[in-house]
């Protein structure tokens, strides 16, 4: 390609994913930096550890991380949950890594099969995919997932005693100035309960009137973050007696942690075009075609050597995207599973290149052999389960 041809593709490229993400990752950023600085996950947390009680404290942990992952990125979920982790491990004299492992299983499905994720939310506009039934197919894949991944797993993980880093610790906040237990969750869910709601009226033979419309409005994933956002300013800072000078301060500060994952999402935006202007993508899916591989298996492969490869399973998912994505006109397959098949593969075998796996090792003070015959073997399960879950339901779906 020429520099003026080269240099359009890049800026078309960028602009194409950027354009329509940017509102979506900046509010995600700002909800959980919300739900984070407001005590909301500790009270949710609290909440279902009071309700499952100490035998079922692992369940309780697990379906926290599933919850407040949701709305949270997977670094301030990470970040956010692990000192939850020790401090409560200490409290009950029970392995870290048996109680923290299942909880950041957990954490990593989100992150890899949910929007508003970074991945998955480009990976559904790459693909032309509808948001919310992606959003829905990937809960229905999730939730078996992480109980096997999680909790059942964990069952070999007693061995694994070692004491966590004291230096990793969370400031507490005292129980009178935790938000109620509604709005806690209402933070978390809103923005899957009006993107779920629009979908189901969309999958409906519902006559379209002023309600629909409204519904459709709401439900527009940059709009229910939106929403969502201002619901959870009233109800987890104003109302908590917090003034909007107060707030706004770390809220502002959260887009700043996004700047990198745009740049990263940016980037796979620009290679993805120049694939496709230099016509390098029908190259490559030339060959592929005539290879005896459903486009499901093929793209989570694809994915799967890219994440073992470099690391990111963000690169290796929007990468994969710029490969596969001309199979789904090709095959007809559900561009909605291939989301998450592709996010499955983007998730497998986290290794030494993955700072997910050094996190991991530090905060609960594990050898490089330990991280890998823990944290690795959860990822790589994570991703082959999910795998698994995407053909059972393209069986039905088909």
């Amino acid at each position: 390609m020429g520099v003026t041809p080269l240099m359009s593709a890049i800026q078309k490229g960028m602009g194409d994913v950027v354009g329509s993400l940017m509102i979506i990752l900046c509010l995600g950023a700002m909800l959980g930096k919300l739900v984070a600085d407001s005590g909301a996950a500790n009270k949710i947390a609290a909440g279902l550890i009071q309700l499952f009680g100490t035998k079922y404290i692992q369940w309780a942990l697990v379906l926290t991380a599933f919850i407040v992952g949701i709305p949270l990125f997977y670094g301030v979920g990470f970040v956010l949950l692990v000192p939850l982790i020790i401090t409560v491990a200490a409290r009950y004299k029970l392995p870290a890594v048996y109680l923290g492992l299942p909880t950041l299983a957990a954490l990593s499905v989100t992150h890899g099969f949910l929007p508003p994720h970074p991945s998955p939310v480009a990976l559904a506009q790459q693909f032309n995919a509808n948001m919310g039934l992606t959003l829905f197919y990937g809960i229905l894949i999730a939730l078996p997932t992480i109980i096997i991944a999680g909790p059942l797993f964990s069952v070999t993980l007693k061995k694994y005693t070692q004491k966590p880093i004291a230096i990793f610790s969370t400031n507490e906040i005292a129980e009178e100035n935790l938000p109620g237990m509604f709005p806690s969750l209402m933070a978390a869910f809103l923005p899957v309960l009006l993107i779920g709601l629009d979908t189901i009226v969309n999958s409906t033979n519902v006559q379209k009137n002023s309600l629909t419309s409204l519904i459709h409005m709401i439900g527009d994933p940059s709009v229910a973050m939106l929403i969502s956002l201002l619901v959870s300013l009233y109800t987890l800072g104003i109302r908590q007696g917090k003034s909007i000078q107060k707030i706004m301060g770390p809220i502002g500060d959260s887009v700043k942690e996004v700047a990198t994952i745009l740049l990263i999402i940016a980037g796979a935006g620009a290679l993805k075009q120049v694939l496709l202007d230099t016509g390098i993508s029908a190259e490559l899916i030339q060959p592929l075609t005539k290879l005896s591989l459903h486009p499901l298996l093929l793209a989570w492969g694809i994915a799967a050597i890219l994440r073992v490869s470099i690391g990111s399973s963000t690169v290796a998912g929007l990468t994969t995207a710029g490969i596969v994505a001309p199979l789904i006109a090709l095959s007809g397959v559900n561009p909605c599973l291939m989301v998450l098949a592709t996010g499955a593969g983007s998730l497998f075998f986290s290794h030494v290149n993955d700072p997910g796996f050094w996190m991991f090792k530090e905060y609960f003070n594990l050898t490089v052999k330990e991280t890998i015959k823990t944290w690795s073997i959860m990822e790589s399960l994570v991703s082959v389960l999910g795998l698994i879950g995407v053909f059972i339901l393209n069986y039905f779906i088909q």
